[in-house]
C-alpha cells in the first residue's frame, strides 16, 4: 500500500501547484509509504506519492508515466490480476518498462479508458492525470478497501489518501464538522461516502470512477451488485456451490499470497474466516509462514485457545500481543488520529497494536478474513432479521419469538437474556417486515438514540434529516426485487463494512504501522460468486455461512468450523476508567472542551463520562451508554486533532523521484 496526494488547477488559477505544498502532503502520509517518495508537476497539476514497496521493488517508483509522458499515475493498492492484464495489453501492442502492477493501470487506461477499472481485480485508489486533455481521473475499488478524499478550494482541487494531508497542505482550508456526516455517524456508525465527517471534504465512493475535465465532472460505476431476484431458482446445486467457493477462495488467496516481492503473513483470530484464509495461504506458499493474533486480558473477548489450536494445525511461526483495558486507553488518541473519524467501539485500538506487532516482526503484508461475514451472511444481524421476518408473519406466536433466544450467545449482557424484554425489543416495527432496511432498523435506531446527547443547535440543524431514507433512496436498480437477505447484505457492505470495518478497523490501523492488508473474501470473483448464490446456501435455516463452513472442511479443524460465532470485539467504555486515560480525557472532554467542539451538550456529555468512572467496578452499562461514551470521546479527539488544532505538518521527505515540468527538473536521487 501507499499514500497518494495531489493538486489540480480547476478555476482561473495561473500558478502551478507548489513543490513545498506537495511535499507537505506526502509528509503527512509517510506512515502509509515510508520506503521512497516521488512528485510529478506541470503547470496545471501535481501528483505526490509515498511508497510502501511490495511489488517490483527496484523499478516500481511513482508517479509513473506512459512512453510519451502524457499520462501520469499515483496509485495506492494492488491489482492482483496484473500479470494476466499485462499479457492482454502486450497483445494489443503495449510495451512495458517495469514489472509493476502500476504500469499496467497506465496502459489499461490508454487501451480502455474508464472501462479499464471494470477489468481490475484488486484494491485500489487511483489518481491519473492526462496532461494532454487536462483531465484527472480518481477511482476506488468496489468495496472501498483503499481511501481517497477530495476537496475544492480557491479554484483548485486537492485529493489525498487521508484528510490530514489536505489540511496540512492548505492552512486556510475550513475545518468544521459536517452536520449530515455526524447524523450518518450516529445512525450507521460511520459517514457514508461521498459524505465525510468534515464539511466540504468528500470521499470518493467505492466502485466509482470520477473524472474531472476542464468543463465538467462526471462519475461512473466500475462495480454494480448483482444479487439474484427473490425466488430465483439456483444456478447450481449446493454441493457444486461448495466446490466453487473453495476453488474461488483458493485462487483469491493464492494471488494475494504469491503476488508480492516481500514475505506475506496472516492474521489469525481463532474464527472460521481467518483460519480458512491462513490455511489456504499455507497451501499456496507450501512452507511455514507467519501468523499474528490478538489476546485479551478480559476473558469475555479472548479466543486464545482456538488461535493456538489453529497454530498447531498449521505449524506457523506465530506471534501474539496481549491487550489490556489500559493498553486500549493509552493508544486510543493515536487510533483516532489515524481513523480521522469518530467511532462507537474501541475495536480499532487492539488492531492498531496488532499491526505494530506485524511490523516489528519484519512483515509488510498480511492476509485477513474481512468480508466473509458480509459475503456469506455470517452476522447475527442476518439471523436476527430472518427470525423477525418469520415472526412477523404470525406476530402472536410464542414459539416463533422463542427463536430469538438463539442469538448473541457470546454477549455477557445479551439482549436476549430476559424473555419479556427480548420480545419487546425485537418486536418493534414487525408491521414493516417487508420494507427495505427492516433488517438493520434496530441497530440503526440504537445508534440514533445517541442523538439525545447532541447540543440543541445541532439537533435543530438536523431537524427533518432522515439518514435512512436518503440511503434507501440511493439503492441500486432492482434492489426492491432482491431477496431480503441480499438487501441486508448490500446495506451492511455499503455502510458498516466500507466505512468502518475496512477503514477505521482495517486500512487505517494497518497503515498506521506501514502494513498492507489483503482480503481474499473481497476478491472480485469471490464477491460475484457470493452474490449469485441463493440465500439458503449462505444462511441455511439459522446456520450462518453454511456454504463456507462446508468449503473449509479438511482445511480447518471441525472444532473451529462448527463453533458458535464470536465476532471480534474489545472492551469499550470500561477501558476509559483506566488511569491511562484520565489525563487526555480531562483535556479533551471537560465541559469547556465539549462546549468548544459544539457537537454534544456539555452537561449531558460530562454526566455520561462521569458515569463511566463511577461504574468502573461493576461495569453495568447499557449498550447505548457504552456507545455514547466511546462516541463522545472519539468525536472530541477528532475535534482536538483536526478542527481545533491544525494537523501538525511533517517535514517534507527527501524526494527520490522528481519530474518537474515547470522548472525542467527530471531525475532520481
Amino acid at each position: 500500500m501507499c499514500g497518494i496526494a495531489g493538486i489540480v488547477n480547476r478555476g482561473r488559477v495561473d500558478d502551478p501547484p507548489r513543490l513545498d505544498e506537495l511535499g507537505v502532503m506526502i509528509g503527512a502520509l509517510t506512515h502509509r509509504g515510508p520506503d521512497e517518495f516521488g512528485i510529478y508537476r506541470d503547470r496545471d497539476a501535481g501528483l505526490g506519492h509515498a511508497r510502501l514497496s511490495i511489488i517490483d521493488l527496484a523499478t516500481g517508483q511513482q508517479p509513473l508515466t506512459n512512453e510519451s509522458g502524457t499520462i501520469w499515475l499515483s496509485f495506492n493498492g494492488e491489482i492482483f490480476n496484473y500479470v494476466e492484464l499485462r499479457a492482454e495489453l502486450e497483445a494489443h501492442g503495449h510495451r512495458f518498462r517495469t514489472r509493476s502492477d502500476t504500469e499496467v493501470i497506465v496502459h489499461a487506461y490508454e487501451q480502455w479508458q474508464e472501462g479499464a477499472f471494470r477489468r481490475f481485480n484488486g484494491q485500489w485508489a487511483v489518481a491519473l492525470w492526462d496532461a494532454e486533455r487536462r483531465t484527472l481521473v480518481l477511482a476506488r475499488d468496489p468495496y472501498g478497501v483503499r481511501p481517497l478524499y477530495v476537496t475544492e478550494h480557491g479554484g483548485r482541487l486537492l485529493f489525498a489518501s487521508e484528510v490530514k494531508a489536505l489540511f496540512a497542505a492548505v492552512p486556510s482550508l475550513p475545518r468544521r464538522f459536517d452536520d449530515v456526516g455526524l447524523d450518518q455517524f450516529l445512525t450507521f456508525w460511520t459517514p457514508v461516502a461521498p459524505r465525510t465527517i468534515f464539511e466540504g471534504i468528500e470521499e470518493i465512493e467505492p466502485g466509482t470512477v470520477r473524472t474531472y475535465t476542464p468543463t465538467q465532472v462526471r462519475s461512473t460505476r466500475c462495480w454494480d451488485p448483482s444479487y439474484l431476484p427473490a425466488e430465483t431458482d439456483p444456478a447450481c446445486t449446493f454441493e457444486d456451490a461448495v466446490d466453487l467457493v473453495r476453488e474461488g477462495l483458493e485462487k483469491a488467496t493464492s494471488l494475494r499470497m504469491l503476488r508480492a516481492d516481500v514475505p506475506v503473513g496472516s492474521y489469525l483470530s481463532g474464527g472460521l474466516d481467518s483460519s480458512f484464509v491462513a490455511a489456504l495461504g499455507l497451501r499456496a506458499k507450501g512452507s511455514k509462514f507467519s501468523t499474528f493474533s490478538l489476546r485479551f486480558e478480559d476473558a469475555e473477548y479472548d479466543e486464545t485457545a482456538y488461535q493456538r489450536q489453529m497454530v498447531d494445525f498449521l505449524g506457523s511461526d506465530h506471534h501474539e500481543v496481549l491487550v489490556s483495558r489500559g493498553d486500549i486507553a493509552t493508544v486510543f488518541p493515536d487510533v483516532i488520529r489515524h481513523t480521522e473519524r469518530p467511532v462507537l467501539r474501541t475495536a480499532p485500538a487492539p488492531l492498531y497494536l496488532l499491526s505494530q506487532l506485524v511490523r516489528k516482526a519484519g512483515i509488510k503484508v498480511v492476509l485477513t478474513g474481512e468480508g466473509a461475514d458480509e459475503m456469506f451472511a455470517g452476522y447475527d444481524l442476518f439471523r436476527e432479521a430472518k427470525i423477525r421476518r418469520f415472526w412477523a408473519k404470525q406476530p402472536q406466536s410464542q414459539r416463533r419469538a422463542q427463536l430469538l433466544e438463539r442469538l448473541y450467545p457470546y454477549l455477557a449482557r445479551s439482549p436476549v437474556s430476559q424473555r419479556a424484554m427480548t420480545r419487546q425489543f425485537f418486536g418493534q416495527h414487525l408491521d414493516r417486515a417487508t420494507h427495505p432496511g427492516f433488517g438493520h432498523a434496530i441497530r440503526w435506531q440504537g445508534a440514533a438514540a445517541l442523538k439525545r446527547l447532541l447540543a440543541p443547535h445541532v439537533r435543530e440543524q438536523l431537524h427533518g434529516t432522515d439518514a435512512v431514507a436518503a440511503l434507501l433512496q440511493d439503492s441500486p436498480a432492482g434492489f426492491d426485487r432482491w431477496a431480503p437477505l441480499s438487501q441486508d447484505q448490500y446495506l451492511e457492505i455499503r455502510t458498516l463494512m466500507s466505512g468502518y470495518l475496512l477503514s477505521s478497523q482495517g486500512d487505517r490501523m494497518l497503515m498506521a504501522h506501514s502494513v498492507e492488508g489483503r482480503f481474499p473474501f473481497l476478491d472480485r470473483h469471490v464477491g460475484a460468486l457470493a452474490e449469485s448464490l441463493p440465500p439458503s446456501y449462505k444462511l441455511h435455516v439459522l446456520d450462518e455461512k453454511h456454504v463456507l463452513k462446508r468449503a473449509a472442511a479438511g482445511l480447518v479443524p471441525a472444532s473451529i468450523r462448527e463453533r458458535a460465532k464470536q465476532p471480534y470485539r474489545a472492551p469499550d467504555a470500561l477501558s476509559f476508567a483506566e488511569p491511562a486515560a484520565a489525563e487526555w480525557i480531562n483535556e479533551i472532554a471537560c465541559e469547556q472542551a465539549l462546549a468548544d467542539a459544539g457537537v454534544f451538550a456539555p452537561s449531558a456529555g460530562r454526566r455520561l463520562i462521569e458515569k463511566c468512572f463511577a461504574r468502573a467496578a461493576d461495569g453495568q452499562f447499557s449498550n447505548s451508554d457504552n456507545m455514547g461514551i466511546v462516541g463522545i470521546l472519539s468525536t472530541q479527539l477528532v475535534h482536538h486533532y483536526f478542527v481545533r488544532h491544525r494537523p501538525e505538518a511533517s517535514a517534507p521527505p527527501v524526494i527520490r523521484t522528481l519530474v518537474d515540468r515547470v522548472d525542467a527538473v527530471v531525475g532520481q536521487s
